[in-house]
């Protein structure tokens, strides 16, 4: 039976296990938009292409498997482009389809034409141009399959408007098949012997392809062994916070006494890191190319092993497998590092613990003790980029899998559509977004789609009237010459009213428990605007003292 290239592409989506997408609809891909309409596929219509490729990079961050975003071309396909730097930086499996120019009209820059395999090689693992219908799951089949093996990241597929209307035989779609990779028996023994004689070994958790199996495995593993465990930049969600082996993030404003450790550990095992210029402290924690810690790195895709780092063993496997193959190894009786992996836990619990005080009526201490006192320990917290994310990373205390949501890429704007999709996908599970007013303002869009499909997510937005991360670098090195850094913005809790939401605004410490108790009760998307002196710009230092070099 002959079908058209719309519906093919859907009919391959559905090969594939895709429940949903998120999309910003155009006329280039009509046929498409139509052929999900039956499909049983949700389609969430968002407000701008860059937000819905957010939503689809979560998607993908909280699946493992590829978040689908659709948009049209030109100036759809470049919003979006802010989604996919995203994916391909933080490893997230996820599909942007752009509706594309018909075939007759190529290189003559017709409107809104533009040749996406020269414009986002560098966002993509692969950008393809289906030319021919019959191919069509072919390229879908590759697609998912690229999306997902080795070092996850995003693929770009193109849609000329006139394939999409053919009406060809083609066979039928099937499933990509999943590719693994495996540690061998002698890795997992040399593993074993380097445990065996070291004084100070350490872990270091990161990168994606990670499962609530593998996360529980590595964690059994650390308490077997007595072994100290770090997080890597924003994947925190990867061990328990308050598991005795805990030792604290690796990432920007990293606790000193653990960057002190980490230096000084004498075998450090990178699991599914890159461990590039956030997590390493600008490449200070280890010397490259020769790192002077005996280095294991373990790692899905063999080209990121002995890229940057050359290591002691590298190891091609994705976590759930190398996890799996550590129940093989026996630990010592009495581990001589046991009491520095207490040590190091305690000066975590130090580190994480909130101030009480600070300049102006809004204590952002006592909220942080608040929020965790208050929030199910499987509450998914999202954020974008900005000094306002420090309360939320160095303060919240991650206990389970699949809680965060938040680009290692440092883009602003993540957090709300983020929100948005992860509500979507566990709507029984609470859902909050950290983010600040310029942070906001990026994406604020997609509050309207939260409201739209009935996401009662709860946003904090800490406004302190300036971009914060820009305005601390911008006195630490022009002290006093502010320049381009103060905002205006909106009352964002009358922003939250009119698009049919509940808005609250804080502006003393006492006021945000009852705000926060009323957003929850009110079953509506939410926006509470926390009212932050701008002199808190991080939590142990104000904008006078950073002005002042004190």
């Amino acid at each position: 039976m002959k079908r058209t290239g719309g519906e093919l592409i859907v009919e391959a989506l559905k090969a594939n296990g895709v429940e949903r997408v998120s999309c910003v609809p155009g006329e280039s891909y009509l046929a498409v938009l139509d052929a999900l309409k039956d499909s049983g596929i949700e389609t969430l219509v968002c407000r701008q292409e860059g937000g819905a490729a957010m939503m689809a990079d979560t998607w993908g961050r909280l699946t493992g498997k590829p978040g689908i975003c659709m948009v049209t071309r030109g100036p759809g396909a470049t919003n979006a482009s802010a989604g996919l730097h995203v994916a391909k930086q933080d490893s997230i499996p996820m599909i942007l389809f752009i509706g594309q120019i018909g075939r007759d009209m190529k290189e003559r820059e017709a409107f809104q034409e533009v040749e996406y395999r020269r414009a986002f090689t560098e966002f993509a693992k692969w950008v393809g141009e289906i030319d021919d219908a019959r191919r069509i799951p072919e390229f879908v089949t590759r697609a998912f399959a690229v999306a997902t093996s080795g070092r996850p990241g995003p693929v770009v597929l193109t849609l000329p408007e006139d394939m999409l209307l053919d009406e060809v035989d083609a066979p039928e779609a099937k499933a990509y098949t999943p590719v693994e990779a495996h540690p061998g028996p002698s890795q997992i023994a040399a593993l074993g012997a380097m445990l065996k004689t070291a004084k100070r070994p350490m872990v270091v958790l990161g990168g994606t392809r990670w499962s609530e199996t593998s996360v529980a495995g590595i964690q059994a593993f650390a308490e077997k062994f007595k072994l100290p465990v770090g997080c890597s930049f924003r994947r925190q969600m990867l061990f328990d916070h308050l598991h005795p082996s805990y030792a604290g993030d690796v990432g920007i404003g990293i606790n000193p006494a653990l960057a002190k450790e980490v230096k000084e550990a004498d075998l450090l095992i990178l699991l599914g890191s890159r461990f590039s210029e956030m997590p390493s402290s600008s490449y200070t924690l280890m010397d490259i190319p020769y790192p002077a810690q005996t280095l294991v790195h373990v790692h899905p895709d063999p080209s990121e092993l002995g890229r940057v780092y050359r290591a002691d063993l590298a190891i091609c496997a994705a976590p759930e497998e190398f996890v799996a193959a550590l129940v093989s190894l026996d630990a010592p009786v009495a581990p001589v590092w046991a009491e520095r992996t207490e040590a190091m836990h305690a000066a975590y619990l130090a580190w994480s613990t909130p101030p009480k005080a600070g300049p102006g009526a809004v204590q952002m201490g006592p909220i942080m003790e608040w929020i965790e006192a208050n929030t199910p320990k499987d509450a998914i917290f999202t954020n974008g980029a900005g000094n306002y994310a420090t309360w939320l990373h160095r303060f919240h205390r991650f206990q389970a899998f699949n809680t965060q949501a938040a680009p290692t890429s440092g883009s602003m704007g993540y957090g709300l559509p983020a929100a948005v999709a992860a509500k979507q996908l566990f709507p029984e599970r609470e859902v909050i977004c950290f983010a600040g007013d310029g942070c906001f303002m990026m994406h604020g869009q997609e509050f309207a789609t939260a409201i739209r499909y009935n996401l009662p997510i709860i946003t904090l937005v800490i406004n302190n009237s300036m971009y914060g991360t820009i305005r601390m670098h911008q006195e630490r090195e022009y002290p006093g010459r502010v320049s381009a850094t103060d905002l205006t913005n909106p009352d964002f809790a009358a922003l939250a009213k009119a698009y049919g939401g509940h808005g609250e605004t804080v502006e003393k410490t006492e006021d945000f428990a009852p705000a926060f108790l009323r957003a929850r009760a009110s079953g509506k998307p939410a926006i509470i605007e926390i009212k932050l002196d701008p002199e808190t710009i991080t939590p142990s230092r104000t904008l006078t003292q950073i002005r002042n070099k004190a």
